[in-house]
């Protein structure tokens, strides 16, 4: 695309002219964008189109930039798919989103997603369920998956998600594109709506690899306005420079072998590392007897960090407000109770059972140390090799309503993602073919931490490899 824009085959508004007839054509049947910039995005094309005529525009003219409804744009409204919000429009721009329209990328709009980020089916929005393209039927994962379904349908280039527990990951394996989840610090999480903090991490969805190196490049790096932040430079991701050497890969036993996991992911993934050993690539497999840890930990921990940070929607100072309430308390109550959704009230009661002082040591402080085994683990496997390979998802997309009243089967969709954020390093999930029924199967990729360089670099090959494999079969 930017070489078109370049020799002048194309402009900036007629790239933004497509993606919003994409839009129109759409949107209403698959429900992924709930705000569109239509005359904005149109405007900062033009002034781009001005730019690239005098050779001044930034690394990112012609990228059309969706963003999940959790991530801040100035003067937009944000409701984090939820009606908790209602009639809220963000005072500041988040970090991410300057660095984008900085480098002369266009943000066309808004997209839905599962309440607060809870969630892995785009089902708990109180805007409605998104569609998978592929088949209406079907979810696109969640929470990021109107992110992931605007990628995956050609509503934009690009889309910003936040994945803190897999949710730019399995939304990526659901619709057959490419989701990156950066190391724990290298993104600035200043104008992202808080989920649990110590694993909110803001991601990418792009249909390619290169495109994904290219929007991390732009967004990484310090910011004055997050203290978590890493100080590290951000290197030249974009140029996904070769590896000097061949790459160690090791796959999780328990995740290829495992019970819930569905005949079509396993023969895929295996066929994927099948693949690497062909190509000279040394892959050997690895037990990780913590794994049926993860996803409990992940879970307490989540919910007490949602517990407290969920505890500001209080209709006082912005948002809906009960019409109901007779008194300060009564308010209160019926403000969260109206406001917020079932799914969000379940982890807000569950965090706030965990932190509650009979049982905060049984659960949250156990978690806690918990948690640092499966750093610790996850680390000592990293140290032996460069990569740790596994399915992204148990299965592929399931249908709408598929798993309602079954939350706990619902949370078992990030088994295998959730341990990426855990432990706190980088994670991408590429494609890796189809089931019978045509749906997506993911492969993820994790590598050390702050070595988003090197993950990058090798998923870029990898696709390759599994490409040809496709088109094969």
């Amino acid at each position: 695309m930017r070489a078109a824009l370049d020799q002048k085959q194309t402009t900036c508004q007629a790239i933004v002219r497509h993606y919003l007839g994409q839009i129109a054509q759409i949107n209403d049947q698959l429900n992924v964008f709930l705000q569109v910039y239509a005359d904005e995005a149109l405007i900062q094309a033009e002034q781009i189109d001005a730019k690239m005529q005098q050779g001044k525009a930034g690394k990112l003219a012609g990228m059309v930039v969706g963003l999940k409804d959790v991530i801040c744009y100035k003067d937009h409204r944000l409701q984090a798919g939820s009606r908790i919000l209602d009639g809220f429009k963000s005072q500041f721009s988040a970090t991410v989103v300057e660095r984008l329209m900085a480098e002369d990328a266009i943000i066309i709009g808004h997209q839905n997603c599962d309440e607060f980020a809870m969630g892995s089916s785009n089902e708990n929005s109180a805007f409605g369920p998104t569609r998978n393209a592929l088949d209406p039927s079907r979810v696109p994962g969640g929470s990021s998956g109107a992110s992931a379904v605007a990628v995956q349908a050609g509503m934009c280039t690009v889309s910003l998600g936040s994945d803190t527990g897999g949710s730019v990951r399995q939304p990526a394996a659901f619709c057959g594109i490419v989701g990156v989840k950066p190391t724990y610090s290298r993104v600035s999480r200043h104008g992202l709506l808080a989920y649990a903090s110590s694993f909110d991490v803001i991601g990418i969805l792009a249909t390619e690899v290169a495109d994904a190196a290219l929007v991390l490049e732009v967004i990484a790096g310090a910011d004055e306005f997050d203290s978590t932040i890493s100080q590290l430079p951000v290197p030249a991701y974009a140029e996904l420079r070769p590896l000097a050497r061949k790459p160690t890969i090791a796959y999780i036993k328990e995740t290829v072998f495992s019970t819930g996991l569905s005949r079509s992911v396993q023969q895929a993934t295996l066929a994927a590392l099948d693949v690497l050993r062909s190509e000279g690539y040394t892959v050997e497999e690895v037990d990780f007897p913590l794994l049926e840890y993860v996803l409990p930990t992940y879970y307490i921990l989540t919910t007490a960090e949602a517990s407290t940070n969920l505890a500001r929607y209080d209709g006082v100072r912005y948002g809906y407000r009960s019409p109901n309430g007779t008194d300060l308390e009564s308010m209160y109550k019926k403000t969260r109770s109206e406001g917020f959704g079932e799914e969000v009230k379940r982890r807000i009661m569950l965090g706030t059972f965990v932190l509650g002082s009979s049982y905060q040591d049984a659960y949250f402080t156990k978690a806690q140390k918990v948690r640092r085994l499966i750093q610790e683990r996850t680390n000592e496997l990293l140290a032996r090799y460069d990569f740790l390979v596994s399915p992204t998802t148990p299965t592929t997309a399931f249908k709408i309503g598929a798993l309602d009243g079954n939350p706990l089967e619902m949370y078992l969709a990030d088994i295998f993602s959730v341990q990426a954020n855990v432990a706190g390093i980088p994670a991408i999930s590429i494609p890796n073919g189809a089931d019978d029924n045509g749906l997506p199967i993911g492969l993820q990729l994790m590598a050390g931490y702050f070595e988003e360089e090197k993950l990058l670099t090798f998923a870029s090959t990898l696709t390759k490899f599994l490409s040809k494999i496709s088109v094969l079969t």
